[in-house]
């Protein structure tokens, strides 16, 4: 997807110290590039920040309240419930209370992860899920780690922070709950997973903890300073009335509008095929369907070592230069690939259609009719020879 131009901007004008000079960048561009500069070390990218980051990109976050501002910790990017196919592969509270009985057989457990909106199921969690998580973290004594990076990429319902549900809720909840959550670059609306930043906002940690916290970062080099920067301006956007608003807002709506408009051409074209269902995504940038594959096939991977679903993409891969990841194996003869959607249209319009054309060989090749037809001109053959 085309990056957005305000970042690139900036960034520009940081690596470049005479663009600050060239009226041709907006004016809020240049400003923003010379305050960030300013908060460099000998006013240059060039120069090492602290292990934890700089100090000057603490922002409010889209995650906070609009009385708390975050602390930014950017890091560089680094026991499993089943889904729940019926529920839309949401979350819930059953499957949490099984794994973390099934994890004390052989572990403490001392946190729970949570993805939101999921990955890769693109499942958005709602007032009432959330409650729920965080009752059953505050009743376990569990950390919660919480998963964001897609919360700007939400096109089916509406995103809820899992702060702004902690803070909602009784002091109870909300003074004693334990959350951390994560944000970063490669993923939402900035798209910029090569300058291998992101950020962590503690809530409720206790004091100690967090000192060893930062002790840990100082064990570490920094994220790129580039990268930081640019979190700085993914958590501090353009407002209105600054030059680059305009653009950049449209930037924004555009890329998410490509991205709904994705997801549903390729749920409705996946769900066409036979032997594959898939859920409609709420937002991310995958769709994860299921994949009934043929018994043939399944006897091929296990001749070969293979899981199933790993040989479908690889022969896919292979056979038209489409790669998409093979998913989760709940069991029998049910698979899940792995589909990302936030690509410019005419690529992905491509990559179904060859998709599309490869599922249907593989079926057709593996269909028992097809055995039988092949096997009748067999034997004609050889009664003509």
């Amino acid at each position: 997807m085309k990056s957005i131009s305000f970042v690139r901007q900036v960034l520009a004008a940081c690596l470049c110290p005479h663009l600050l000079k060239d009226t041709s960048l907006p004016l809020d561009v240049r400003l923003r590039a010379r305050s960030l500069l300013d908060s460099c070390d000998g006013g240059s990218v060039g120069a090492y920040t602290p292990s934890a980051g700089l100090l000057g990109s603490d922002r409010a976050s889209p995650s906070s309240s609009p009385d708390e501002t975050p602390e930014l910790r950017p890091t560089a990017e680094t026991s499993t419930s089943q889904l729940a196919p019926r529920s839309g592969a949401g979350l819930e509270l059953s499957e949490l209370h099984r794994a973390l009985e099934a994890s004390r057989g052989h572990c403490n457990p001392r946190a729970i992860y949570v993805s939101n909106p999921g990955v890769p199921t693109g499942h958005v969690q709602d007032r009432k899920s959330i409650e729920e998580v965080i009752r059953f973290a505050a009743a376990e004594g569990l950390v919660l780690l919480v998963d964001e990076v897609y919360q700007d990429t939400v096109f089916g319902s509406e995103f809820i922070s899992y702060k702004r549900v902690l803070f909602q809720m009784d002091p109870v909840y909300s003074e004693s709950v334990e959350l951390v959550s994560f944000h970063s670059l490669s993923s939402g609306r900035m798209g910029e997973g090569g300058l291998r930043a992101g950020f962590m906002e503690a809530v409720n940690m206790d004091p100690e903890v967090m000192h060893y916290a930062h002790v840990l970062l100082c064990f570490d080099i920094s994220a790129p300073v580039t990268g930081q920067l640019a979190l700085d301006l993914m958590v501090d956007p353009p407002k209105p009335g600054d030059a680059s608003y305009d653009t950049y807002t449209q930037e924004i709506l555009s890329a998410r509008a490509t991205l709904s408009q994705n997801a549903q051409r390729a749920w409705k074209i996946l769900n066409g095929l036979s032997g594959i269902s898939c859920q409609p995504a709420m937002g991310g940038a995958y769709l994860y369907p299921s994949v009934r594959l043929p018994a043939g096939i399944l006897e091929q991977a296990e001749m070969l070592g293979l899981e199933p679903d790993v040989l479908y993409c690889q022969r896919l891969l292979q056979e038209e230069g489409v790669l998409v990841g093979a998913g989760l194996h709940p069991g029998g003869d049910t698979h899940h690939l792995r589909l990302c959607v936030l690509v410019p249209p005419d690529s992905l319009e491509e990559a179904l259609t060859r998709l599309s054309s490869f599922h249907l060989r593989l079926v057709g090749r593996f269909s028992p009719c097809v055995k039988e037809k092949d096997e009748h001109v067999n034997l004609r053959e050889k009664i003509c020879q």
